[in-house]
């Protein structure tokens, strides 16, 4: 209580208030082990890879969706969304509509092919499509994305609240860990995808509960509009086409779409649920589901920012220096709303902590697939079922003791910190890229992968250090909001989203360092494939015939529709359709023929 008292004097006015908030916390970690339990010790004993990894094919729409919008749902993004509309208002909200494109896209291009080839993990794609080293390449990159991403989405909200509350840091940090490694090791994608509804639940019910008595105290919700309205916080439709600009109608409503099939249409940790269901139909629809939940975590992150700015004006608690940094003032304004109300603070924190632990549970059953279907079997002699799948477990509880580590060097890394958390968005647009060049253009061949992979990181890399570096070795240094992407969940993106443009237009390579952040995902990916495409060209495009079918998405053969046969088969665009699906061999690896897998018109 004295730390709280020196930290957060508001938190410490009623020590029953601390106590019932401490229970909650404990009760959300004893919840979401208690499911992981139970699904070790339940139905197949996860005795198997496919019950461990793909939760037995089994699941149905409903689960799959929520723990589609969970996955990436973090803690951060929590703090970030309101902090964001307190500060730049409201133009954020038209994110939302990137989010029909950005998951209609995967629905009907990417699940049917990825789910119709039996796959396990998505980079099994890649060598089917391209090659071995094409697919090692892939899954690497990925690997090496989510590592930092644990460590940096477990640091990140423990740290927030330690800061604002006196919340024991490492206490949360290891207790988190810790349970999430214990129900994720033990109950496989199952209990990952039913603590992650759980966990979807609490964090509605923990932003709900802010925004309703934020409302109420600031005198309903007429009088916290009437309030943005003239503090300049509800924006109009800004048709800017400029790039550079942050946000604008285009960048948040065409460049999101980028960071949404990035996120939703070749991201492992959301391929893994489209394939766990129990049809396709399921799986499809389970991606429908998402688009009406992202459109109220988008609305409830903008309705706290807007009740945060009823209470506080232009006189924020980051500028009397209640707080350090934006994420952390979220946490401020909970604290002072709640204080009086024994165990909403609480729920609050099992919001913030919900999604963390459905992040990094996903991120560990992912990475423990990738690294078994992808780095291991292919290499390895044939092993059982019984000695594969406790492999998978040892690689889950690997991955968990990975965060730990993780979160240990972020808490060492200072302003460097940033940097980190930028590497996670600069690498999911290069990876979507490289999925496209293979499903949407047949003569791209595996050279040209390999270069176009390569080109799109260097230049992610570049455009992303360049603008760090640049921005903060200024004369004048730039306004930093140390918060992430809010919706959509990809708060390693948070350098991009922090860095706001200078008033005075740049010109050459500063030009390229200003570009908005919600371009970054097309820009990458776009580079991926115009240089895939001419070095295909260059080193000898590959014919269609000589591809497995069932890996091209005839995208081009639709478009084309118009044009005589044999100038279609000249560009390639005539994909043999049938209705038919076949299986994977018993090592889910190769086709077993060579009319396996074929998509229908």
């Amino acid at each position: 209580r004295i730390v709280c008292s020196k930290l957060c004097p508001l938190y410490a006015t009623n020590l029953q208030i601390f106590t019932v908030d401490y229970v909650i916390f404990v009760m959300l970690l004893v919840a979401s082990a208690g499911i992981g339990l139970y699904y070790a010790f339940s139905g197949g004993r996860q005795r198997t890879t496919q019950e461990f990894l793909l939760a037995d094919r089994s699941m149905r729409c409903l689960p799959v969706s929520l723990s589609l919008l969970a996955t990436f749902q973090s803690a951060v993004a929590i703090l970030g969304a309101p902090s964001e509309i307190y500060t730049h208002g409201t133009q954020y909200w038209f994110l939302g509509c990137s989010y029909f494109l950005g998951l209609l896209i995967p629905a009907h291009v990417f699940i049917p092919v990825f789910y119709r080839l039996h796959l396990s993990s998505a980079y099994q794609y890649l060598e089917l499509r391209f090659s071995k080293s094409v697919r090692i390449c892939g899954t690497v990159t990925f690997i090496f994305q989510m590592v930092i991403y644990m460590g940096v989405v477990l640091y990140a909200p423990a740290l927030a609240l330690n800061a604002v509350t006196g919340f024991d840091l490492w206490g949360a940090v290891l207790a988190m860990g810790l349970v999430c490694t214990l129900y994720t090791a033990l109950g496989g994608l199952k209990a990952v995808i039913w603590t992650d509804v759980f966990q979807t639940i609490v964090m509605f019910a923990g932003q709900l509960a802010v925004i309703v008595v934020g409302t109420h105290q600031a005198g309903g919700i007429a009088e916290v509009w009437r309030k943005a309205q003239n503090g300049s916080r509800i924006s109009g439709l800004d048709l800017n086409p400029d790039p550079l600009e942050r946000h604008t109608f285009w960048t948040l409503g065409v460049g999101g779409i980028f960071l949404m099939l990035a996120l939703y249409g070749v991201n492992q940790a959301q391929v893994q649920r489209y394939l766990s269901s129990r049809t396709e139909k399921e799986a499809i629809m389970s991606c429908y589901a998402v688009f009406p939940c992202q459109q109220i975590v988008l609305t409830l992150g903008c309705l706290m920012g807007l009740v945060i700015y009823a209470r506080y004006g232009e006189d924020s608690p980051l500028d009397k220096g209640y707080v350090k940094s934006n994420d952390q003032m979220v946490l401020y304004f909970v604290m002072d709303v709640l204080r009086d109300l024994p165990g909403l603070p609480g729920l609050f924190v099992a919001c913030l902590f919900s999604g963390a632990l459905s992040t990094i549970s996903s991120a560990f059953n992912s990475l423990a697939t990738v690294t078994m279907e992808d780095l291991i079997k292919p290499h390895v002699r044939p092993m059982t079922e019984a000695r594969a799948t406790l492999l998978s477990k040892m690689l889950a509880l690997a991955y968990g003791l990975v965060c730990l580590a993780m979160a240990y060097i972020a808490s060492l890394m200072g302003s460097v910190l940033q940097a980190a958390l930028s590497i996670f968005g600069m690498v999911g647009g290069p990876l979507l890229g490289l999925f496209c060049l293979g499903m949407f253009f047949p003569w791209a061949n595996s050279t040209g992968a390999l270069v176009g992979l390569v080109s799109g990181l260097v230049m992610a890399f570049w455009i992303g250090i360049g603008s760090f570096v640049s921005r903060m070795s200024a004369s004048v240094p730039p306004v930093i909001n140390a918060t992430v992407i809010p919706d959509v969940g990809n708060m390693t993106t948070a350098v991009m989203t922090t860095l706001i443009t200078p008033k005075t237009r740049p010109s050459g390579v500063q030009a390229l360092y200003s570009l908005s952040y919600m371009w970054y995902s097309a820009h990458n990916s776009a580079t991926v494939v115009v240089v895939g495409l001419l070095v295909s060209f260059l080193t000898g495009p590959w014919k269609e015939k000589e591809l497995n079918p069932g890996t091209i998405y005839p995208v081009l053969g639709n478009l084309l529709f118009f044009l005589p046969q044999r100038y279609r088969e000249k560009l390639c665009c005539v994909t043999p359709l049938e209705d038919n699906v076949s299986h994977l061999n018993a090592t889910n690896q190769y086709p077993v023929s060579n009319t396996a897998f074929l998509l229908p018109l």
